[in-house]
């Protein structure tokens, strides 16, 4: 901090004296004078500072000084800057400046450029190489000198920010060493301690869980079933790892993203041990690999433009300046070193002694060789810096603790069945209870091992392929390519095999087909293009292809008899670790994993130090596969379907899309990226919250299960009783895999009726009348054809003709009601009235009393005649004789319904013509002066037209 003016150098080396002063100490514990809330108040010396220095390096690569501690401290309830530095030096005598730079996100907060024989700094003032470097100071600083730090800094976790100490020789005016710490304020997202035991124990209830429905029972096509449903040990690693893995992108990651995913260290198998760490070290030699060609800063690498570098000419210009003024004051200066040199002396020696036995553990220490400089995050590097592994030891680290967990796996099985026998022998476990595990259990540890290997297949490929483009020592690489080769044969070949015996047992061919190119439209106006198997088809003619090419389907050879995959035992017992899991028309599944799970594995390690090949690679691998596994939906449970697909293939886009923005050549703001890994790292968290609810479901289904011979009524917890049948239920149906049923067709409600003007008449009730009564009347209707009902009092008045043969004015028979009585157009219950006189009823009956010689013929308004006799109305039925009768009694029932259908009554022609031609074939029609005839238009009377 350069003084504006003597008098505030005098206040600054005045408050250096005070705080040197106002040290107190109580029972062994220093305190000093602070401002907490605006009161001054004693507080402890080693109580965590606001800010301060983790671990630091080199960043010179060989500096001429060899620095062994390097720490500074700020205060913010005291405004001052603790300082500690030790080391040594083969220099014999030089003079040094010293320039110590803070920044906070990538921009410059604080500079400090310092003569350290100025600062009374004896070991330094010159150095030399036979006295040990040991420096500490109290420095104040002013407000104005933190202002640009803004308050989040003090509690935001894992607050990014440097210190950089840089050292130059006054003679040659050349840096001679350069070290680089990481500040912090102790909030950290880094707690694999807690986060990741926590993490570890629900993996455990995922693994017990999966395994208990994989060993009870004795019905394997039952076990498998319900081992499909339980929560998926596999699903478990495919989630962490995925979190972890995120950091083998070679990008600048904020500080905030590689401490969170410290926790999922543990489940790549990154576990740092110190013993292994030395045994792999020992292993490698000194080849420790380019540490530069994954995207990661080298300590052993020439780093001093670190922070934006530095300008030699501006340092000693300002320490000259610097220089000048204080001469000027230097006769007051004198006076007070002269007087209080001795006493901050010793508080400056007392300071150099604070150490972790004096309860001062507020500093970090050198990185070890491997690890990146301190607060370069970059790559793979930068994540593994965390556990303290370097990327050297990354691969060697990981294919230990698998073969670890190999053994534990095999081991823990086999435990577990002597356990069995042991608890069966003491009687403690009934011997009829997991028959089928204790007979097979060593089938179930192979199958357990190869399960593991399959579950460990991208971490195993992952790792071996940054080895090969990290390089390192020949050895490392020859078990590197050996476990390579192990993998990648070994893990595809079983899968080839498992399909293949699964076609060729279950009695498969392979038959021609076509793999077209079909047009298509998306969202009704977006030109999109899709595949379709040419045997799948079903409308060619609605479809528009763009192209197509061979391929080929596997078809079962006789489908009535055809067997699901998961009904066959032998194919279960065999390969049921990698197809029980996957729906019975996904079985194949696995296949595409490790395909998918490779081609990630080759762009994330095979590609590193090339950031955007890595970054958009990965993206287009990532969205084909996340649309792929949504329309295959492979996993037979909903719940791992949901976990699989939505949540982890978004959270595997979303990161890497937005991991995109950490590339050093878009240049964007270390606040900004601060942000978007924040909004990764609740993307990420939010996809482990949801992982460790299903694992607890999962926890409680396999309860259901492994309790599933149990009666309703003897399960326990009682509530539980009905979501068990519900859970059963949905697992039969799952097991099917059969497409949904189709929607019912939606019914529209019916259209409400208008409403209808006027009225409908549905009866009539008839009354008497006073003309009922008059016998004169009675006696015409009764009498009258026409009439289209007959009272009980006309039947029984009613009349016969001469030979007996009944008329519609009388019967012989006794009296009914039958159709067969209406024979006009008047409906049933109508009655002829009395008709009003006419004049042209005169004219009528004058024509009937005008004699003609052999009858008249009159027209009607339709164009039909009626023939009438010359006899009296009351002998014209008798006078036509049987003939008559006997063709009205013929035709009367045969056209009442169609005389009944026309406005009046009378049959229509082609009826009529019809009845007659009917009547002539059977011999028994014979023409009649009353019978109906059409009238052809010659046969009008003269004078006379047809009214039709």
């Amino acid at each position: 901090m350069e003084p504006r003016s003597p008098w505030l150098a005098l206040l600054a080396f005045l408050s250096l004296l005070q705080i040197a002063l106002s040290q107190t100490v109580l029972d062994g514990v220093t305190y000093v004078d602070a401002t907490v809330d605006g009161e001054i108040v004693l507080v402890r010396d080693n109580r965590q500072p606001s800010l301060y220095t983790s671990d630091f390096g080199d960043c010179m690569g060989d500096s001429s000084i060899n620095v062994t501690r390097f720490d500074a401290a700020f205060y913010k309830d005291n405004m001052t800057v603790l300082f500690h530095l030790a080391g040594d030096t083969n220099i014999e005598s030089e003079g040094l400046m010293m320039y110590i730079a803070v920044y906070a996100y990538g921009e410059s907060q604080f500079e400090l450029i310092f003569n350290p024989c100025n600062a009374n700094i004896d070991s330094l003032c010159p150095v030399r190489n036979n006295v040990s470097i040991e420096a500490s100071g109290i420095i104040p600083v002013a407000q104005s000198d933190v202002q640009n730090i803004p308050s989040i800094a003090y509690t935001i976790p894992d607050f990014e920010g440097q210190a950089i100490l840089r050292i130059f020789a006054n003679s040659t005016q050349q840096l001679i060493g350069c070290y680089s710490a990481v500040i912090t304020n102790g909030a950290t997202f880094s707690h694999p301690y807690a986060v990741g035991s926590i993490l570890g124990i629900f993996a455990f209830i995922a693994l017990v869980a999966s395994f208990a429905t994989a060993i009870y029972g004795s019905d394997v096509p039952a076990m498998r079933k319900h081992y499909a449903h339980s929560m998926s040990i596999f699903v478990v690693f495919a989630v962490l790892q995925h979190i972890f893995f995120t950091g083998a992108l070679s990008m600048n990651w904020p500080s905030v993203l590689v401490a969170f995913w410290s926790n999922y260290a543990w489940s790549a198998g990154m576990i740092y041990t110190e013993s292994m760490q030395n045994s792999i070290n020992n292993f490698i030699g000194s080849n420790m690999g380019n540490t530069s060609a994954v995207g990661a800063a080298s300590p052993d690498s020439d780093n001093s433009n670190i922070g934006g570098g530095y300008d030699i000419s501006l340092i000693y210009r300002r320490a000259i300046k610097k220089t000048v003024k204080k001469a000027a004051m230097h006769l007051w200066r004198k006076d007070i070193f002269d007087h209080h040199s001795p006493r901050l002396e010793r508080a400056l020696s007392k300071r150099a002694l604070a150490g972790s036995s004096d309860g001062y553990d507020w500093y970090g220490n050198p990185v070890k060789p491997g690890l990146p400089l301190p607060g370069n995050y970059s790559g793979f590097a930068g994540t593994l810096a965390q556990e303290d592994i370097p990327a050297s030891n990354a691969f060697m680290t990981g294919f230990l603790w698998f073969l670890i967990l190999l053994v534990i796996v095999a081991a823990s099985v086999v435990a577990f069945k002597w356990l069995v026998e042991g608890l069966i022998c003491i009687k403690a476990l009934r011997r009829d209870r997991l028959t089928y595990f204790r007979s097979h259990w060593l089938g179930y540890t192979v199958l357990a091992t190869l399960r593991t290997l399959f579950i460990g297949f991208f971490a195993m490929i992952f790792l071996t392929l940054f080895q090969f483009t990290y390089e390192g020592a020949p050895g490392v690489l020859a078990v590197a390519a050996i476990v390579f080769a192990i993998f990648l044969c070994g893990m595809f070949g079983v899968a080839g095999y498992a399909c293949y015996y699964r076609v060729r047992v279950g009695n498969y061919v392979s038959e021609p087909d076509r793999l077209n190119l079909e047009r298509r439209r998306v969202l009704g106006c977006i030109p999109w293009f899709r595949f379709s198997r040419a045997s799948s088809l079903q409308d060619d003619e609605e479809k528009v292809y763009a192209g197509s090419l061979p391929f080929w389907r596997i078809s079962h050879n006789s489908p009535e008899t055809q067997k699901s995959v998961h009904e066959d035992e032998e194919y279960t017992k065999k390969f049921g670790w990698l197809a029980s899991r996957f729906r019975r028309t996904r079985w194949w599944f696995f296949t595409c994993w490790l395909f998918y799970e490779f081609v990630r594995a080759c762009f994330l390690a095979g590609a590193s130090g090339h950031p955007l090949v890595q970054v958009f690679g990965l993206l287009v691998v990532e969205f084909l596969a996340f649309v792929a596994i949504i329309i295959m939906r492979p996993f037979e449970s909903q719940r791992l379907n949901a976990m699989m697909i939505y949540l982890l293939g978004f959270s595997k886009v979303a990161t890497v899309a937005l991991s995109a923005a950490f590339d050093i050549r878009f240049n964007i703001a270390r606040i900004t990226t601060t942000v978007i890994g924040i909004v990764i790292i609740v993307i990420q968290g939010v996809l482990t919250i949801f992982l460790m609810i299903s694992i607890i479901v999962g926890a409680c289904s396999t309860w259901m299960s492994v309790k599933r011979h149990r009666e309703k009524d003897e399960f326990r917890p009682r509530n539980w009783r009905n979501l068990r049948d519900k859970y059963f239920a949905h697992m039969d149906k799952a097991m099917k895999d059969l497409p949904p049923e189709p929607p019912a067709p939606v019914i529209p409600p019916p259209t409400p009726e208008e409403p209808k003007v006027g009225f409908n008449v549905s009866s009539v009730r008839r009354v008497a009348k006073i003309e009922d009564e008059d016998p004169d009347f009675l006696a015409d209707i009764g009498n009258d054809p026409r009439g289209s009902e007959m009272t009980l009092q006309g039947l029984a008045n009613a009349r016969t003709s001469e030979d007996g043969t009944p008329t519609p004015a009388g019967r012989r028979r006794p009296a009914s009601i039958m159709s067969q009585m209406s024979y006009t157009s008047l409906p049933r219950t109508a009655r002829v009235h009395r008709a009003s006189w006419s004049s042209r009823d005169f004219l009528d009956m004058d024509l009937d009393q005008e004699p003609m010689p052999g009858g008249h013929s009159r027209t009607n308004s339709l164009g039909h005649s009626r023939s009438t006799s010359h006899g009296h109305p009351r002998t014209r039925a008798s006078s036509s004789g049987r003939q008559r009768a006997t063709s009205l009694g013929t035709a009367r029932s045969s056209d009442r319904i169609s005389r009944m259908g026309t406005p009046t009554g009378i049959p229509e022609l082609s009826q009529l013509n019809r009845q007659i031609t009917e009547h002539r074939e059977e011999g028994d029609y014979q023409e009649s002066p009353d019978a109906i005839s059409p009238v052809e238009p010659h046969q009008y009377p003269a004078g006379r037209k047809s009214t039709s």
